[in-house]
């Protein structure tokens, strides 16, 4: 499978022979806007973890020059609902098997409501599994204890993507921990040198991982790997 980092927690990511577009937040960031222009992004579905600006931005005109499907919580699938875009709802704990694969909706600790000022529900991760692949989007989250659960109820995480740049999300050293708790070995941060709050310190960060016997991989703006 591949994965490419568009930015902030967005990803592309294809899998079980579709292609997933991960909370878009492309072309207010302008680092990213000139690597890669929305409207040649091709998709088969969009996937947003909560409704804040920078992980919905782009949602509906990528959503919508594909006719791509939105998965996200019920609140958030109603209202682009309501700009003619299909989707299929979801809350928390329960799990749904499409055409690429299986998506459990799992708890996050964060805020959310939409750009326009709409309620968007409570934020969320991603576990989405196949017979050859697992990984977690786990959003914009803190630490929480209910990361536990996921080993619990979901098959091995081959890798994980988790915020790391903290002031509004869990930082590095968090992070760690909550590897620990997913029981992960692989981490590809998110969430961090979009704006000055959440900019870190990438040796400090990698290290911090090292020391636990895990490995921090920080994608660059664009950059694809296979997974």
């Amino acid at each position: 499978m591949k994965v490419k980092y568009t930015g902030q927690a967005g990803f592309i990511v294809e899998f079980g022979g579709k292609t997933l577009v991960i909370d878009p937040f492309i072309s207010a960031n302008p680092n990213m806007s000139e690597k890669l222009k929305v409207e040649d992004i091709k998709c088969d579905y969009v996937l947003l973890t909560h409704g804040h600006q920078d992980h919905v931005l782009d949602a509906e005109q990528i959503a919508k020059q594909n006719k791509a499907k939105i998965i996200s919580n019920y609140e958030i699938v109603s209202y682009y609902g309501q700009k003619g875009i299909e989707g299929h709802p979801m809350n928390h704990g329960g799990e749904w098997k499409f055409d690429f694969g299986t998506v459990k909706f799992v708890n996050a600790v964060h805020s959310s409501v939409l750009p326009d000022g709409t309620y968007a529900g409570n934020s969320g991760g991603f576990v989405i599994y196949n017979d050859e692949k697992c990984f977690y989007h786990a959003g914009d989250t803190a630490l929480t204890m209910d990361m536990k659960l996921i080993p619990m109820t979901c098959p091995k995480l081959d890798f994980a993507i988790l915020p790391i740049g903290d002031n509004f999300t869990m930082g590095y050293k968090d992070a760690v921990i909550a590897a620990e708790f997913i029981e992960c070995d692989k981490i590809i941060g998110c969430h961090f040198d979009t704006f000055d709050a959440i900019t870190i310190d990438h040796e400090d960060a990698k290290e911090t991982f090292s020391k636990r016997q895990k490995e921090l991989i920080l994608m660059g703006l664009g950059q694809e790997i296979e997974m």
